[in-house]
């Protein structure tokens, strides 16, 4: 059994919901991102999410492009990342997911990324732009390794689109809440309630809701209808926000516990 699975039925079994914080990797740089990933677990964290930087970015809107732009400027690869995972595991067994884009994996060699990043701690992988159709050859790389791909969902996915990524999906569903780029937003978008029921109708694993969840607000609301959701924005511009190290450390921690706690009150 996974590590997210585990982290799931853990969950499930106290009947709370799921806090995937996502931040980018090697933003301002690695040895930063180390730093921080301890405070998102000690906040209380479920699931860490690094995102992979990349010069041509498929979802990612304004605040995430930035972060990315910072961590390649400051030299992050790859197989920097997946080292920065093995060291990692050194001292957390949070369940670990990258987000990438698939240029940087097809350039390392999908077989020897999963190798890799399996053998580094890496739990699962999000592709934006390695759609189930096309995914077949990954795919068959990770399920040997045993590697979560959770796919993605969003509001214009059609039923025969819902019933073939959760049919193709381990680990988790990520549902887009909107249409567009990530990026904060003051409310969630209409209809999500409805487009995740459907969703959970046609899969067993959990469905999380992500792209628009700023604030302990939007977390608590999207909560009531999924199995929990994944912040991203809103923390990488609290770090690009917060340059002195101590108070980063002290706000981004404050911030990930009032997530959490949001997804405590709404039970």
């Amino acid at each position: 059994m996974s590590r997210i699975q585990k982290r799931f039925d853990g969950l499930k079994s106290k009947s709370e919901k799921a806090l995937v914080a996502f931040i980018t990797a090697g933003d301002p740089d690695l040895e930063t991102t180390k730093e921080l990933f301890s405070v998102i677990e000690e906040g209380g964290a479920d699931i860490i999410e690094l995102g992979v930087p990349f010069s041509d970015p498929l979802a990612d809107g304004p605040v995430i492009q930035a972060a990315s732009q910072r961590s390649l400027k400051s030299g992050t690869t790859l197989k920097k990342i997946i080292q920065l995972v093995r060291e990692i595991r050194q001292s957390s067994q949070l369940p670990i997911v990258l987000m990438t884009s698939f240029n940087p994996v097809f350039v390392y060699g999908q077989e020897a990324f999963v190798k890799d990043a399996v053998e580094a701690g890496v739990d699962g992988v999000i592709i934006p732009d390695l759609p189930p159709e096309e995914a077949g050859e990954f795919d068959e790389f990770a399920k040997a390794k045993n590697l979560d791909m959770i796919h993605l969902l969003a509001p214009t996915s059609t039923p025969d689109r819902i019933e073939m990524v959760g049919a193709q999906s381990r680990g988790f569903i990520y549902y887009v809440s909107l249409t567009g780029v990530t990026g904060t937003r003051d409310s969630l978008a209409k209809g999500v309630e409805d487009k995740v029921s459907r969703i959970k109708q046609a899969t067993p694993l959990p469905v999380l809701i992500g792209f628009g969840v700023s604030g302990p607000e939007q977390a608590r609301a999207a909560s009531k209808c999924s199995d929990g959701v994944i912040v991203g924005s809103a923390i990488v511009r609290l770090i690009a926000e917060t340059p002195d190290p101590a108070d980063r450390k002290e706000k981004l921690g404050t911030f990930v516990r009032d997530l959490k706690q949001a997804l405590q009150d709404s039970k």
